[in-house]
């Protein structure tokens, strides 16, 4: 009888592993894909690689009147229980953030030794995903928003 019993209890942690939370950087899985916003000329497409090797690569171009106005590189990658966000804007040096909340459809990076911003932020709802940076600037808390919604990538 002991051995069945073993077996049960081996065929319920089993089962419950299967169902469990995804880990690391697989909790940002729906953020994949492509992601697009257009506001009068300006268009900015954003572009996320599958999670791969505790890593996800994310790009982003802003574009007004077929001009490239600004671009950035991404790199999302585990560090123990937290995901970093490290970033190289236009050419700029490269900032990381680190996670302080993620849950299944949002995610909020933060470094508050950071002049702007201090927060960088996506929230998904379905086919929209609204992106934000906010953090001090001029003497006031400022946010900046883009509203994306999700686009075929190109092939």
């Amino acid at each position: 009888m002991r051995p069945v019993h073993w077996l049960l209890a081996a065929l319920t942690l089993v089962g419950a592993a299967a169902h469990a939370e995804p880990a690391g950087i697989q909790r940002l899985a729906w953020l994949a894909g492509c992601w697009s916003l257009t506001n009068g000329e300006r268009t900015v497409d954003e572009q996320w690689t599958a999670p791969r090797a505790a890593s996800m690569q994310g790009m982003s171009r802003t574009v007004r009147a077929d001009k490239l106005v600004a671009y950035e590189a991404v790199i999302v990658r585990e560090r123990g229980d937290l995901l970093d966000y490290e970033v190289i804007p236009s050419g700029q040096a490269k900032t990381v953030f680190s996670s302080i909340s993620i849950d299944d459809n949002s995610v909020v990076f933060e470094n508050l030794q950071h002049d702007f911003p201090q927060r960088v932020a996506y929230r998904r709802n379905g086919d929209q995903l609204l992106a934000w940076i906010e953090g001090p600037r001029n003497g006031a808390v400022r946010r900046v928003e883009y509203p994306y919604r999700r686009v075929a990538c190109p092939g």
